[in-house]
């Protein structure tokens, strides 16, 4: 008998990595920065496990989900900030998938969080320069922010270990079926 598209486990997991993720995303909105954009991205924390469990779809959903719910909760819903995030969780979601997916002996889940973080942060520089400065100076700023993303991609990818461990995720690779 073939196994329906979403399972339970499915069905019942995404939303609780979401509601997590968003619960992360608020708390740390809280929290000042130095810098408008050095946020530590633990709520990515969330998508990393999606990614690791099931694969890109249900990545992208728990990264896009806790934008949204966490949006709504900080009053920035559709703002620029909003769209910076949704652009670069899309970067993020597609180069840890492929690192996930096709690279998992050669990368360490902290460096897939890291080469995360960096997508992250290069897709909203390139988000903003698209959509809202147009100049090219804005990429001046990526050399900072790819030094913010070592240190708090690690964090995360650090982080996803030890919960992927505690919920005795077999071994660091991807399903045959994704």
């Amino acid at each position: 008998m073939k196994q329906p598209a979403f399972p339970r486990r499915r069905i019942t997991a995404i939303p609780l990595l979401t509601a997590a993720g968003a619960v992360i995303f608020v708390f740390e909105a809280m929290i000042p920065t130095p810098l408008p954009w050095a946020k530590l991205g633990l709520s990515n924390i969330a998508v990393l496990i999606a990614l690791c469990y099931w694969g890109f779809s249900e990545g992208l959903i728990v990264s896009w989900m806790r934008v949204i719910v966490g949006g709504l909760f900080t009053g920035s819903l559709f703002s620029p900030a909003f769209a910076l995030g949704i652009c670069g969780g899309l970067c993020a979601v597609a180069v840890m998938w492929l690192l996930v997916k096709y690279f998992h002996r050669q990368f360490s889940l902290v460096g897939i969080s890291i080469a995360g973080a960096s997508a992250h942060n290069t897709g909203q520089l390139g988000a903003a320069k698209i959509i809202f400065i147009q100049h090219s100076g804005i990429w001046n700023l990526l050399p900072i922010m790819l030094v913010t993303a070592v240190f708090t991609g690690a964090l995360v990818g650090f982080t996803a270990f030890f919960v992927l461990k505690g919920l005795s995720y077999p071994s660091f690779k991807m399903n045959d079926n994704n």
